[in-house]
Protein backbone atom coordinates (compact mmCIF):
# COMPACT_ATOMS: atom_id res chain seq x y z
CA UNK A 1 0.00 0.00 0.00
CA UNK A 2 2.91 2.38 0.71
CA UNK A 3 4.17 2.06 -2.85
CA UNK A 4 0.81 2.91 -4.42
CA UNK A 5 0.40 6.23 -2.59
CA UNK A 6 3.33 8.07 -4.30
CA UNK A 7 2.14 6.87 -7.71
CA UNK A 8 -1.39 8.01 -6.92
CA UNK A 9 -0.17 11.45 -5.85
CA UNK A 10 2.03 11.73 -8.94
CA UNK A 11 -0.88 10.72 -11.16
CA UNK A 12 -3.15 13.34 -9.63
CA UNK A 13 -0.48 16.01 -10.02
CA UNK A 14 0.07 15.01 -13.66
CA UNK A 15 -3.65 15.17 -14.47
CA UNK A 16 -3.98 18.56 -12.81
CA UNK A 17 -0.95 19.88 -14.70
CA UNK A 18 -2.34 18.70 -18.02
CA UNK A 19 -5.74 20.23 -17.26
CA UNK A 20 -4.18 23.61 -16.39
CA UNK A 21 -1.84 23.54 -19.41
CA UNK A 22 -4.78 23.07 -21.76
CA UNK A 23 -6.44 26.28 -20.57
CA UNK A 24 -3.40 28.55 -21.13
CA UNK A 25 -3.09 30.27 -24.50
CA UNK A 26 0.42 30.46 -25.86
CA UNK A 27 1.35 32.55 -28.89
CA UNK A 28 2.67 30.25 -31.56
CA UNK A 29 0.44 27.17 -31.25
CA UNK A 30 -1.24 28.25 -34.46
CA UNK A 31 1.59 29.79 -36.50
CA UNK A 32 -0.71 30.75 -39.34
CA UNK A 33 -2.75 33.02 -37.04
CA UNK A 34 -1.53 35.72 -34.66
CA UNK A 35 -3.36 35.41 -31.33
CA UNK A 36 -5.54 38.32 -30.29
CA UNK A 37 -3.78 40.48 -27.74
CA UNK A 38 -0.28 39.21 -28.58
CA UNK A 39 2.35 41.94 -28.21
CA UNK A 40 3.37 43.76 -31.38
CA UNK A 41 6.60 45.68 -31.87
CA UNK A 42 5.65 48.78 -33.79
CA UNK A 43 9.02 50.51 -33.87
CA UNK A 44 12.59 49.56 -33.00
CA UNK A 45 15.34 52.13 -32.75
CA UNK A 46 18.91 50.91 -32.68
CA UNK A 47 20.20 53.07 -29.86
CA UNK A 48 23.87 53.74 -29.25
CA UNK A 49 23.73 51.43 -26.21
CA UNK A 50 22.26 48.61 -28.33
CA UNK A 51 24.96 49.07 -30.98
CA UNK A 52 27.69 49.13 -28.32
CA UNK A 53 26.37 45.87 -26.79
CA UNK A 54 26.13 44.21 -30.21
CA UNK A 55 29.70 45.20 -31.14
CA UNK A 56 31.21 44.54 -27.69
CA UNK A 57 34.38 42.51 -27.88
CA UNK A 58 34.82 42.92 -31.64
CA UNK A 59 37.92 44.69 -32.82
CA UNK A 60 38.17 47.16 -35.67
CA UNK A 61 37.36 46.93 -38.50
CA UNK A 62 33.85 45.62 -37.92
CA UNK A 63 33.69 43.41 -41.00
CA UNK A 64 31.16 40.61 -41.29
CA UNK A 65 28.57 42.25 -39.04
CA UNK A 66 26.77 44.30 -41.65
CA UNK A 67 23.63 42.30 -40.82
CA UNK A 68 23.25 44.34 -37.61
CA UNK A 69 21.95 47.37 -39.50
CA UNK A 70 18.94 45.26 -40.59
CA UNK A 71 18.65 43.28 -37.35
CA UNK A 72 15.46 44.78 -36.01
CA UNK A 73 13.91 43.75 -32.69
CA UNK A 74 13.76 40.01 -33.17
CA UNK A 75 15.88 37.68 -31.05
CA UNK A 76 19.50 37.13 -31.95
CA UNK A 77 22.10 35.35 -29.82
CA UNK A 78 24.78 37.59 -31.34
CA UNK A 79 24.28 40.43 -28.86
CA UNK A 80 23.89 38.27 -25.75
CA UNK A 81 26.62 36.70 -23.61
CA UNK A 82 27.70 33.18 -24.44
CA UNK A 83 29.16 30.70 -21.97
CA UNK A 84 31.27 32.18 -19.17
CA UNK A 85 34.92 31.55 -18.43
CA UNK A 86 37.33 30.61 -21.19
CA UNK A 87 34.47 30.47 -23.71
CA UNK A 88 33.68 34.16 -23.25
CA UNK A 89 35.96 35.36 -26.05
CA UNK A 90 34.06 38.64 -26.50
CA UNK A 91 34.19 39.45 -22.74
CA UNK A 92 30.44 39.96 -22.51
CA UNK A 93 30.14 38.55 -18.98
CA UNK A 94 30.84 40.76 -16.01
CA UNK A 95 34.25 39.47 -14.96
CA UNK A 96 34.34 41.81 -11.94
CA UNK A 97 31.80 39.70 -10.03
CA UNK A 98 33.09 37.67 -7.14
CA UNK A 99 33.38 33.97 -7.88
CA UNK A 100 31.58 31.51 -5.62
Amino acid sequence: MKLKKPFFIFGQFFLLTVAVAQTVEVAGLQPYQRPAGAPVIERFDQSDAWKAQALKGLGEPHTGVEFLKDQGAWYTPFNRPNLPGRYDIRRMHDNNKQKD
